[in-house]
């Protein structure tokens, strides 16, 4: 055999090249699924598929459970304390005190997720997990007409108006919710601030009337506040700290000064 022909021809023939080709199969082969199949994200299990979302949803449910409980006997006990007669827990449900509540805090809940949304598209921090990469990011900026596939979203396909209200539609959502918390906070707070005016022998106000307040502003600055301060810690927090396996924090042996996920 020549010298070329041993270099050409492929080396199975001995021990290594054995067990090379059958690590290759066995990889090939390798999947968390049973029967030898591939798994795909749809064959994975309904609830592994939505585990997050499943998790959120169920806190939030337990919080505003706890919340309709505590704040109910809250009101009743406030209620009896001045010679008034408790409510039922349906009743208290559609009072001014639990929409206020709920409502007041869901507004600055949206209000920050909005701005970090739109800001996050425009602004930098070096070393946060959550900026954008300070080089650019050209799978982020290209115009979406030029990757739309068969199965993109339709707006994509179809473009004009409707692909420009999508390219900003994460943002826009966010602030419907934030108005609509903003207004049902002002209507449930003109309720409560009206029903404890008219036991002290003043007058009921109109919802703009109660906007016009200072204690309605303090109620949402108050929250505010909080929110932004949660975010930007966060962000900068992200830069030094890490939290293994979450994608809101950097690869545990990254630098510091790696920017972006």
């Amino acid at each position: 055999m020549s010298q070329r022909d041993a270099i050409d021809r492929p080396r199975q023939g001995g021990y290594i090249g054995r067990a090379m080709t059958t690590l290759h199969s066995a990889e090939d082969r390798q999947t968390p699924g049973r029967g030898g199949e591939k798994r795909t994200p749809e064959a994975a299990g309904w609830m592994k598929r939505h585990g997050l979302s499943l998790a959120m949803l169920a806190l939030f449910i337990l919080s505003l459970l706890g919340q309709i409980a505590v704040g109910h006997a809250d009101y009743n006990d406030n209620a009896l304390q001045h010679g008034q007669p408790a409510i039922a827990l349906v009743g208290y449900l559609g009072s001014g005190h639990f929409i206020e509540a709920v409502f007041e805090n869901w507004e600055s809940e949206f209000l920050q997720m909005a701005a970090f949304v739109f800001l996050s598209a425009y602004l930098y921090q070096i070393g946060s997990p959550d900026s954008r990469k300070l080089e650019g990011e050209p799978e982020l900026d290209i115009d979406p007409r030029e990757q739309m596939r068969s199965d993109s979203p339709w707006p994509v396909r179809r473009g004009g108006v409707v692909l420009r209200i999508y390219e900003n539609s994460l943002t826009l959502a966010l602030l419907a919710l934030f108005a609509m918390s903003f207004f049902l906070h002002a209507h449930g707070g003109a309720r409560e601030y009206s029903s404890e005016e008219m036991s002290h022998g003043g007058s009921a106000v109109s919802t703009l009337a109660y906007m016009r307040t200072s204690r309605f502003w303090f109620e949402s600055l108050q929250n505010w506040q909080s929110e932004f301060l949660s975010v930007a810690a966060l962000t900068l927090l992200s830069i030094f700290l890490r939290q293994r396996h979450s994608p809101q924090s950097k690869a545990v042996a990254d630098p510091n000064s790696k920017t972006g996920g």
